[in-house]
């Protein structure tokens, strides 16, 4: 067993963030399903899936600077309270009949709003539990913590909402519940120990956004994260739909995305391992323009096996990005800036989510899914020269341990 293993607070941390995340992968398949089940529109589901992704955009910023001032244990607690109590209300809407698209976008924005506290709260508290050593290994079980969820829930969502709808509802209620109680766990202050400077609350939020513009990097590398997560964010429902056009059940569905998934899972575990041996420069130019190349395949695919399988080759080599990306951050930003500077990070980068969602609705109403396929390729070849051209991006140094404070605080 790793040190880290042996480490019971991010032992205690990690195992309830995998039950959490595994309950929020079986209803990110089921909640598409449910509306076109409901409604039968994309449209609809695109706005239930863009209200889930809208507080990146509009609660980032805020929550960063809170993340910095409150407990952090506290955060991670009441969010994984709150998202279980919000859920709840979806099975029971089923099973009375009370169920609307104006209700499950009240649920999703909520959900959205726990996850940006929670994930905020996570990572800046990470460097509390685990030595700067193996912050790196830290990170990648994490992405491969999110990606394994993806493997198990996704077909889990599809094979449960096809044995009744209310059941990937009711279980991921339950998954913020084990969650909270993994909390209880977790003795270590995960505070940052220098207490903020007192002074408003949108200045403070604004401090995140000046270390990233400061830092040309990463700047340009949450900036193409960005155009990336939009072309993602609209491909899961174009996947839905494309599948669902073959005469794909749920069930089918849910495995096709597992597949997805699993892709990412294998890319994970390789990631704690092969993020040593590429600059930073080779991950963000070469896996911008992989997605490129594998993105046109998804025209020729009818079968959604074959849907699957393309996804998981976009799928693998995200985590090697992730991994590189959360170590610049995690080991550049002092830790008392951690989350002001996370949540900037992801209002630029998640925070076209809720666009990703809506492009795709509407599109597919409009063009359909191959037509949706066509823009999203078009996207990602633009971002991927980008990549190629940027001078901080050809400049980027080695990431090599953990740098001199003095030579990242701006």
């Amino acid at each position: 067993m790793s040190g880290l293993w042996r480490n019971r607070d991010f032992t205690a941390l990690w195992t309830g963030q995998v039950v959490a995340t595994l309950g929020a992968t079986i209803t990110a398949t089921a909640m598409p399903l449910l509306v076109l089940a409901t409604t039968g529109s994309a449209r609809d589901a695109g706005l239930v899936g863009a209200a889930g992704t809208l507080p990146y955009l509009l609660v980032n910023l805020p929550a960063g600077a809170l993340v910095d001032r409150l407990r952090r244990h506290r955060i991670l607690l009441i969010g994984q309270l709150v998202a279980a109590l919000t859920m709840v209300t979806v099975p029971v809407a089923i099973r009375f009949g009370w169920l609307s698209v104006a209700q499950l976008c009240a649920v999703m924005f909520v959900q959205g709003v726990c996850f940006v506290f929670v994930s905020l709260a996570e990572r800046a508290a990470l460097p509390r539990v685990v030595p700067p050593g193996q912050l790196a290994t830290a990170i990648a079980h994490n992405e491969a913590r999110q990606r394994g969820a993806g493997l198990a829930g996704r077909p889990l969502g599809g094979v449960l909402f096809a044995a009744g709808h209310a059941l990937p509802f009711l279980l991921d209620a339950v998954s913020y519940l084990v969650a909270a109680v993994a909390l209880l766990f977790v003795r270590r202050d995960l505070d940052s120990g220098t207490p903020p400077a007192e002074r408003s609350l949108w200045r403070s939020a604004a401090e995140g956004l000046r270390w990233v513009w400061r830092h040309p990097l990463v700047r340009a590398a949450i900036l193409l994260v960005a155009a990336s997560n939009l072309v993602f964010q609209a491909l899961v429902l174009v996947l839905v739909v494309l599948a669902q056009r073959h005469g794909a059940s749920a069930s089918e569905i849910g495995v096709m995305l597992g597949v997805y998934s699993g892709g990412g899972l294998l890319g994970a575990v390789a990631a704690g391992r092969l993020h040593r041996h590429f600059s930073p420069r080779m991950v963000i130019v070469g896996v911008n323009w992989v997605w490129v190349a594998l993105l046109p395949l998804f025209l020729v695919a009818g079968q959604p096996w074959l849907l699957g399988l393309i996804g998981a080759a976009t799928s693998f080599v995200g985590p090697l990005w992730n991994v590189v990306l959360g170590t610049y951050m995690t080991t550049l930003v002092p830790n008392e800036l951690l989350g002001r500077v996370g949540s900037a990070g992801m209002t630029l980068s998640w925070g076209v989510l809720p666009l990703g969602s809506l492009l795709a609705g509407f599109l597919l109403d409009g063009i359909g899914p191959a037509g949706v396929v066509g823009v999203l390729a078009g996207i990602m070849l633009v971002t991927a020269v980008a990549a190629t051209v940027s001078p901080a991006v050809r400049a980027a140094p080695p990431l090599a341990g953990s740098p001199a404070p003095d030579r990242v605080r701006g």
